[in-house]
């Protein structure tokens, strides 16, 4: 049984508001470092999925593509930043306009709230900048932990833990987490696998989540790392 990790000691990963995980076994690590090997196989060169040019386009598709496809993100996108090319663009326009531009993503107010927002925040409080650290990035208004890991992992070249739906569905149908909440999923993602593999990581689970291990109707059949998971072992 795997012990509690306290993460007010120094030189131990600190949770998100004092949530707590398990510390993986080393048999547990074993296997996640056998799943990833395997997983670098299948996807070596894996890269984020939205189209952009710099930081703060990055921030606004990532906004967007909260449940809605990147590909319909890169569909509106390309519009959007000829309409609104900069933060300080976006903080004069008018929320019927920009809810035009993205529509078809889906909550189309509340995203066109949080992109104006956002940018106000960039601009009065970072100068026209994306700040690049976590703490900083979740300040920002409309912008959580996940928008701001795919910003410091793939803008930045940072490490970040990114969780989003396939991340989560995956991690739990391994078995590497039985968590629901996404921070404690990606507190359990970070113990388990170096920093270095981390914005990877998410790359990698995310394509598998879109070929094979797709959402209610897994090819278990078709998937190489069966055989180390959970839910594959099941089957």
């Amino acid at each position: 049984m795997s012990a509690k990790v306290d993460f007010r000691r120094p030189g131990v990963l600190r949770a998100h508001r004092g949530r707590e995980v398990t510390v993986p076994t080393k048999l547990q690590k074993e296997n996640a470092a056998q799943i990833l090997a395997i997983l670098k196989e299948i996807y070596p060169d894996p890269e984020c999925a939205l189209i952009h040019d710099g930081p703060w386009q990055l921030l606004c598709a990532t906004i967007l593509s909260a449940q809605c496809t990147d590909a319909r993100v890169n569909i509106v996108t390309p519009a959007l930043f000829k309409r609104f090319p900069t933060a300080m663009s976006m903080v004069a326009a008018d929320i019927a306009e920009v809810e035009g531009l993205v529509k078809s993503t889906g909550f189309y107010h509340q995203k066109s709230l949080s992109l104006i927002s956002m940018s106000e925040d960039v601009v009065e409080r970072f100068g026209g900048v994306v700040p690049q650290s976590l703490e900083e990035l979740t300040t920002l208004r409309g912008v959580g932990r996940k928008t701001a890991n795919v910003l410091i992992g793939v803008a930045f070249g940072g490490d970040g833990m990114v969780v989003d739906t396939h991340v989560k569905r995956l991690s739990r149908l391994i078995g590497w987490t039985k968590q629901d909440d996404p921070v404690k999923i990606e507190q359990e993602l970070m113990a388990l696998h170096p920093k270095p593999e981390w914005t990877q990581l998410g790359h990698r689970l995310i394509l598998h989540g879109r070929a094979i291990c797709i959402a209610n109707r897994p090819k278990c059949s078709e998937c190489r790392i069966k055989v180390l998971c959970a839910y594959g072992k099941k089957k």
